[in-house]
């Protein structure tokens, strides 16, 4: 998720913008730069006392990076997290109301359906009905897209989105019990569909400087809302017709803890769960885990396996830790002191997404994938669930600010033996190093290795700009969808379909994975200030999801969500899908 201004996110568009220029108004991203530093939580001294203090210094905007003679762009070196990133000579001054498309076609639009700053989504079956999720902690929208052409929501909850804001006050710091991300899978046992939600530490409209809010510190420590996952059984497509059936704890040395008193970070985004046996999840079991530069965020997860035979008696297996991620443990600070990143006070440590394998551990899944932020690349060894081995490690130079390796796609992993991996951007205005797209050879997965970086996106030639980073706001990969994605493996061969924020959907074509090339893209418009606020349209295109077996690409965009066509995928079926997901095994 995109770190945005997610603290006016429930504000009418004035208080916000009374706020933002009292909030927003150091553009080296220091808001609390005259606030004395206060560090009284234990484990906050314990990495201020193993780390050096080397914060990256703000880049001048046309000196130290802005366009180039050629009409490309040159990206600043490093640069501080920030809300307030500088315009830089050669942006445009307005935001872009024309579309872009290449072999991608609009099958229809749905406005005000999301939040601008972003969306988990899940596709589910039910009578014979296709159901599409698009959620957030502060929402909560489900789709009729049995026809996407003419779908109905059947369930809104929390606010819409217009031209003055949010229609509903949102306050992260009052959140009692929102979840994250959700996987839902078929459950043989129980013989119906089964949701697990994640929740986890806000991430958002807390905290802005660990350093200097010592009393936000300890509301995270002990924070109001459950520090773990829920499992509910789907008797139906909507929230009434669940049936809460486990409640479980990310902190497993105390899974009796209430809530108030569990450590750790909870569980981030979705699970990687098939409705078998084994459940694998990233989360920060306890606060030595500590050992992270992001400014506003207190832990390094690392992964958690769980045995899920019995749905509703969720029992925790093991737990996946890498060199640099907990405090306390010498060899451990070692590393982390290690990492050039050390001290710079920005970047992302840790686990961001679930560990991914390309089958469940139970069907014969061995090798297990995970990107950790500034800690890298990782492959491990799941053969015995409990007792992970950890098998191969890739890193990269800094590239921050924004978070370095989050998503990770095994899609094409069982044919080439190659996985990509990517960082995404989070700072507007293209104020921080590009984030690639990286081809890791995995064949031998005990030492990966980059064998390419997929080719950046380029505006077409009739565009007013030569690169996406004078369209303004972020630009830079996000996510491409996940493996919960309707449709079998095949489906999905050669083809990796990203969300690229400003470049909106970006297609490539990955049938020799070394050799990725671009085969085609959809580029929104930016919404009109008769749609959102201008705060909130910086995110532009931030989550996608496919339908592989209908061949519809779903888009979300801040002003809402598009039914996309393509032929590399295949003519698209517009009517009820031929085989139930998810898919009953």
């Amino acid at each position: 998720m995109k770190r945005g201004i997610r603290i006016m996110a429930g504000m009418g568009a004035g208080l916000a913008a009374l706020l933002g220029a009292a909030a927003l108004n150091a553009a080296d991203g220091s808001e609390h730069a005259e606030a004395p530093v206060d560090i009284r939580d234990p484990w906050l001294k314990a990495w201020i006392a193993a780390t050096p203090d080397n914060p990256p210094r703000p880049p001048v905007p046309g000196t130290d990076y802005g366009m180039n003679p050629d009409g490309s762009f040159r990206h600043p070196v490093a640069t501080p997290l920030t809300n307030d990133a500088p315009a830089f000579p050669g942006e445009l001054d307005h935001w872009d109301q024309n579309s872009y498309a290449k072999n991608v076609k609009v099958i229809a639009f749905y406005p005000a359906v999301t939040s601008p700053w972003h969306a988990w989504a899940n596709i589910a079956d039910f009578g014979g009905k296709r159901y599409l999720y698009a959620h957030d902690r502060d929402y909560l929208r489900i789709l009729d897209v049995t026809d996407p052409r003419k779908a109905k929501t059947v369930w809104s909850q929390g606010g819409v989105w217009g031209p003055k804001g949010s229609s509903e006050d949102w306050d992260a710091a009052a959140v009692t019990d929102y979840f994250g991300g959700v996987t839902i899978a078929w459950n043989k046992k129980l013989q119906r569909n089964v949701l697990v939600a994640s929740y986890e530490i806000g991430r958002f409209g807390l905290m802005e400087d660990k350093k200097r809010e010592p009393g936000k510190v300890a509301e995270q420590r002990h924070y109001n809302s459950l520090k773990g996952f829920k499992v509910f059984v789907m008797d139906g497509p909507t929230p009434d017709k669940w049936k809460l059936i486990a409640t479980r704890t990310t902190d497993y040395q105390h899974p009796d803890a209430p809530i108030g008193e569990q450590q750790g970070s909870g569980a981030l985004d979705a699970v990687a769960w098939w409705g078998g046996k084994y459940m694998l999840l990233s989360a920060a079991p306890d606060d030595s885990y500590s050992a992270t530069e992001y400014p506003d965020y207190l832990y390094s997860p690392g992964y958690q396996v769980w045995d899920m035979s019995d749905p509703a008696d969720p029992k925790f297996v093991s737990q996946i830790t890498v060199p640099g991620q907990r405090l306390g443990d010498k060899d451990s600070e070692a590393a982390y002191r290690a990492n050039p990143r050390a001290g710079n006070r920005t970047s992302w440590m840790g686990s961001r997404t679930a560990l991914l394998l390309t089958k469940p551990i139970e069907d014969g899944g061995k090798i297990g994938f995970g990107g950790m932020g500034g800690l890298g690349f990782y492959s491990f060894d799941l053969s015995d669930p409990a007792n992970p081995k950890t098998l191969g490690h890739v890193t990269i130079p800094p590239s921050y600010a924004g978070t370095e390796f989050d998503n990770v796609d095994v899609s094409q992993y069982d044919r080439t033996g190659f996985v990509f991996g990517n960082g995404y951007p989070m700072n507007g205005n293209c104020y921080e190093p590009y984030k690639d797209i990286y081809s890791i050879d995995a064949r031998d997965p005990a030492h990966p290795k980059i064998a390419a970086r997929f080719p950046r996106p380029t505006p077409p030639k009739d565009a007013d700009f030569t690169d996406y980073c004078q369209r303004r706001g972020s630009f830079g990969p996000k996510r491409s969808g996940g493996i919960g994605q309707p449709g079998q493996a095949e489906d999905r061969q050669g083809l990796a379909i990203y969300a690229f924020y400003t470049a909106g959907i970006q297609i490539f074509d990955v049938k020799d994975p070394a050799k990725p090339s671009i085969a085609g893209y959809f580029v929104p418009r930016f919404p009109t200030d008769a749609e959102l606020p201008d705060y909130a349209k910086e995110n532009s295109t931030f989550a996608v999801f496919t339908e592989y077996d209908r061949n519809i690409i779903w888009a979300f965009s801040v002003n809402g969500v598009y039914a996309l066509s393509s032929p590399l995928l295949g003519k698209p079926n517009l009517g009820a899908p031929k085989a139930v997901w998810p898919a009953r095994r």
